[in-house]
């Protein structure tokens, strides 16, 4: 059925016919996107004007002087499956209870049909009065689109509208980009959203229409290269979220992502995700180019003409007027609060000169102009390969300038010259990370990375390794396997083609390769393991590279997002580089240390345990100092939860009885940490086990020591049942649905430790997790040694050192089922 076929089957038959005809158009598939956008306005439009007609000649006597106007999106003619009807009733102030009476005939046939309806009456004076006083409306108005009536009065008011936007423009442009601002605080930026709001969230459709906006004003205009596909592309994920959801959402939720990509046949979600960042990023970008134009222009008019005239303009030997330009770098100058080209540049005969105009604008905090990234990727000739010396060197001063990278960066990537320069990176351009604890794409957060190890370049003899690797760690997620496996090779082929030599190549390949190692191992492994040092420094080989990776390390946690890094974990990750930089000195010894040096508290409480056969605990509020910029004073301590320390009598069952009670508590474990120490001179000889926990309340206030010792020792002997306890708990408080999460995986961590095996376990954090895993461990028949807990956003990271009965490691197979038992009963 055409589109004609449908129109005419909605005049036949009325408000029915024309649910039919809307009903046919959105689940025919021969229409999709833009005509299919256009044909519903259409058929409405058709449909309202009949509807127009009808009410106006019931009227007694007919009625003069009113018409229908659609205004916002329908105005636009750009209608999704459930988009709101807004729609404006202009009269001219004349019979008002036969204007009344006209309304009511045209808004209950459309909620008739539960159509959202967005609606007004109002005269041209009384629209233009609320167009003043509302922003909103006003910008609804710009797209006033006459449906019915007398065509007179809407254009009228069309014209009317228009001429107050651009009279206006100076008081109300920064209002809207004050309103934009507002809602992308608000909403988030689209382009790192794992569940973005397409409407809302700053790159989306709202901004869109802004832009439209600014250009209505004629005060400036955005970039439109671009700008109408990226604004498609949301529209058309939108009306794919309506059909699939059947409701007027614009939040594209997880689990309706792979719907959503089914119905525009692509690929996966993460294609559609792509997709959406990609148009996101574009719109974001127009954003920034198209504020900073108007912020030049209003500064402009703001100065009266003879004083800007004095302090923007100079006069050249032949008495012409030229603008002011500040030179920065070869080839480039500061004008207007921008970086441009010299006039005497020339991109086609510099291959560097894009480095180096970006290099200066991130040094001097400066925008690239749009026209010189433009004139850049459109003249400029390819890199020779390897790099010029000067290239590797620019590259390097923009990844270092801090803060201002990011938006430099973001002005060669939207012109190309980002993959034209570094091929590799389209693999990684706008790709999103379905993990909790990332917040942004992985290209953002190499950029991010960057940023932070800027910070730290004055910690490292070579700033200039450090930086790349900033750049290049995670390049390896554009492709399958191990993405650090992976991008070891691709970083070893990008610093060969940069220009760097055979052995620094070699120190970048394995700064990507071991990224993770020492985050991981510091905060899963046993340190006072001589095979856990002994392996890192194995891996990173020189105390130069342990230097470059100690800062990476931290850098690439900063970047990654608030859950990433603590106080606590660099002060294991310190630790860890403390005793491998000792291994690489020759001077680290071949047994643990003694006793683990336990604290003098941790030492009282063990003896305490011995000594009287039972267990005590002690509590105590834990805090960190507040994350601050370079620069920034620190404030008030942050709190962390509560250090809980338990000294028992090394016995089974103790893992899952603490973890039990804890849960119970409603206590959520961040960190865990568990060992057997021995007692010290003078004690009789014996094993205590020293839990060390950070515990803090899901909800509510911390329970009283005493309290739960009392639990904790019901627990120990059987007298309390923790698996019902949790089961009540359960049932009477059922868990909301939520994010399917990907499957827990455990696996035997092969040669960590030569004193036991050590069991890896990853699943979804949940209370009365660590309950389970100890449970299953305690019928595995295994003993725990040591435990090395955390909770990385909503993901459980634990390492287990566990030994058979005798004090072994367990042989191959015995560990291999172990582990598999495990995950079994984790998946139950």
């Amino acid at each position: 059925m055409t589109s004609t076929d449908v129109q005419n089957e909605a005049e036949d038959s009325g408000p029915s016919g024309y649910a039919a005809a809307r009903l046919r158009l959105l689940t025919e598939g021969a229409q999709s996107g833009p005509p299919r956008r256009a044909a519903l306005a259409e058929l409405t439009d058709d449909w309202l004007a009949g509807l127009f007609d009808a009410a106006v000649g019931a009227t007694e006597g007919g009625l003069s002087g009113v018409c229908l106007v659609a205004v916002g999106g329908y105005g636009r003619g750009e209608l999704s499956p459930r988009s709101d009807l807004d729609l404006l009733l202009l009269h001219d102030g004349g019979d008002l209870d036969a204007v009344a009476a006209l309304a009511d005939r045209l808004w209950y046939p459309v909620w008739d049909l539960g159509l959202a309806l967005d609606h007004s009456v109002r005269t041209p004076a009384e629209a233009r009065r609320t167009a003043g006083e509302d922003l909103k409306v006003q910008l609804g108005l710009l797209d006033a689109r006459h449906l019915a009536g007398d065509r007179g009065l809407s254009a009228g008011l069309r014209t009317a509208v228009l001429a107050d936007w651009r009279n206006q423009a100076p008081k109300r442009l920064p209002e809207l980009q004050e309103l934009c601002a507002e809602r992308a605080e608000r909403q988030g930026e689209l382009q790192f959203l794992l569940e973005p709001d397409l409407k809302e969230a700053r790159g989306g459709l709202r901004d869109a229409t802004a832009l439209r906006a600014v250009a209505a004003s004629w005060l400036a205009d955005a970039p439109r290269e671009g700008l109408a596909e990226a604004r498609r592309r949301l529209l058309d994920v939108r009306d794919a979220l309506h059909l699939t959801t059947g409701r007027a959402t614009d939040r594209l939720s997880l689990q309706e992502q792979d719907q959503v990509a089914a119905e525009l046949g692509l690929l996966d979600a993460d294609t559609l995700l792509r997709q959406v960042y990609e148009a996101a990023r574009l719109i974001s970008y127009a954003s920034d180019v198209t504020w900073r134009e108007v912020g030049r222009v209003l500064r402009s008019r703001a100065v009266r003409p003879r004083l800007r005239q004095m302090a923007r303009r100079v006069v050249a030997g032949d008495g012409r007027a030229v603008t002011e330009r500040s030179p920065l770098a070869e080839g480039v100058v500061e004008q207007d609060g921008e970086v441009v080209l010299a006039r005497a540049a020339r991109p086609e005969r510099d291959p560097v000169l894009p480095l180096r105009a970006a290099a200066a604008a991130a040094q001097a905090g400066l925008p690239l102009s749009l026209h010189a990234v433009r004139r850049l990727a459109a003249t400029v000739r390819p890199m020779a390969t390897p790099w010029p010396a000067e290239a590797r060197e620019q590259l390097v001063t923009l990844l270092g300038s801090g803060r201002p990278t990011v938006e430099v960066w973001e002005a060669l990537e939207a012109e190309g010259l980002v993959t034209r320069l570094l091929p590799d990176w389209e693999r990684v351009r706008c790709r999103p990370q379905r993990n909790a604890v990332h917040v942004w794409t992985v290209d953002r957060h190499l950029i991010e990375t960057a940023v932070r190890a800027s910070e730290f370049t004055r910690r490292v003899s070579r700033p200039d390794l450090l930086l790349v690797a900033a750049l290049l760690h995670d390049i390896g997620k554009g492709w399958p396997g191990d993405h650090s496996v992976a991008g070891e090779i691709i970083a070893r082929d990008v610093a060969g083609r940069i220009g760097f030599d055979r052995a620094d190549a070699a120190v970048l390949a394995t700064l990507v390769r071991h990224h993770l190692l020492l985050v991981e191992t510091a905060t899963r492994r046993d340190l006072e393991d001589p095979a856990t040092v002994r392996s890192v420094a194995e891996a990173v080989g020189t105390q130069s590279t342990l230097e470059l990776l100690h800062a990476l390390t931290e850098a690439d946690a900063l970047a990654t997002g608030p859950a990433a890094w603590s106080s606590w974990r660099g002060s294991l990750v310190a630790e860890l580089v403390r005793r491998v930089s000792a291994v690489l000195a020759g001077d680290f010894p071949d047994e643990p240390e003694p006793a683990g040096a336990p604290s003098a508290e941790q030492e009282r409480l063990a003896v305490e345990a011995f000594r009287t056969g039972g267990l005590v605990l002690a509590l105590r509020a834990q805090t960190e100092p507040p994350a601050t910029e370079p620069g920034e004073a620190a404030g008030e301590p942050e709190p962390l939860g509560v250090e809980l320390v338990i000294a028992v009598p090394d016995q089974p069952g103790v893992l899952p009885s603490v973890a039990g009670v804890l849960a119970v508590h409603r206590l959520t474990v961040r960190t865990a940490e568990l060992r057997a120490l021995e007692l010290p001179d003078g004690v009789d000889e014996g094993s205590v086990l020293l839990l060390n926990w950070r515990v803090a309340a899901e909800y509510g206030s911390l329970p009283q020591a005493a309290r739960l010792r009392t639990d904790l020792v019901r627990a120990l002997d059987g007298s309390l049942d923790i698996s019902a306890r949790l089961a009540e708990r359960d049932a009477a408080y059922p868990r909301r649905r939520g994010v399917v999460a990907p499957p827990p995986r455990v696996t035997v961590a092969p040669a960590a430790s030569r004193h036991a095996t050590v069991i890896e376990v990853r699943a979804q954090d949940a209370p009365g997790l660590l309950f389970r895993i100890g449970r299953a461990l305690e019928d595995a028949k295994v003993r725990v040694r040591s435990a090395h807990v955390s909770t990385l956003g909503a993901n459980a990271v634990d390492a287990f050192y566990v030994t058979g009965p005798a004090g072994l490691p367990l042989p191959a197979e015995e560990a291999a089922s172990v582990a598999r038992r495990l995950e079994e009963a984790l998946r139950a």
